[in-house]
């Protein structure tokens, strides 16, 4: 189980754009950099990740640490966690003086978002744990998310939505299918070896 988590992390190590399928679509995808990096100084298997609009990647609209760890009873999960104030840390894939401020008390476990993963063929694919128990505020709205993904060699894709707890109608996130990321840089080898 080690070396697939290991695989796991190596696979996400790194910088993503999927400005191919937004030349390509315009309308229908926003051009975005998704970022992962090691967090050596946190516990084993953790990432710093920052979500941004490529036009301005300084301003992410997602930064959260995430953490590949195996569970008795889960298997291989990955963790979410919230940032406290994550402001503070914006910019920090890309900072390697910023990215060892952020510390483990800095940090909240988002109940209810553990990604479940398995392995699908040399890759891996995952979704939130199932209960609709991962809450998102978004435009004052309490909603709850839905979120896949899948990952391999240099590619990646995801899929985010948000549907309300109450009713369970869809309220935001992508309506015309994944997007669909490229690795356009490596932090693999950032990986401490304990890893």
């Amino acid at each position: 189980m080690v070396l697939i988590a290991r695989r796991l992390l190596e696979q996400l190590s790194g910088v993503f754009s999927n400005e191919a399928q937004a030349v390509a679509n315009p309308p229908l995808f926003a051009s975005i950099q998704v970022v992962f990096r090691p967090t050596p100084q946190l516990p084993p298997g953790s990432l710093l990740l920052e979500q941004a609009y490529a036009l301005d990647p300084s301003q992410p609209y997602r930064i959260r640490v995430l953490r590949v760890r195996h569970h008795r009873e889960q298997g291989l999960i990955i963790e979410n966690w919230a940032l406290h104030h994550g402001e503070r840390f914006y910019g920090a894939t890309m900072d390697p003086e910023r990215l060892v401020q952020v510390q483990q008390e800095d940090l909240t476990l988002l109940q209810g978002c553990t990604y479940l993963v398995e392995t699908a063929g040399d890759g891996f694919r995952g979704e939130v744990e199932p209960g609709c128990n991962c809450r998102v505020q978004r435009a004052g709205r309490d909603t709850y998310l839905v979120s896949r993904f899948q990952v391999g060699e240099g590619w990646l894709r995801t899929t985010d939505q948000g549907f309300d707890p109450q009713t369970h109608d869809h309220v935001w996130g992508g309506v015309a299918g994944a997007f669909e990321f490229e690795r356009t840089g490596s932090f693999a080898a950032e990986l401490p070896e304990f890893w």
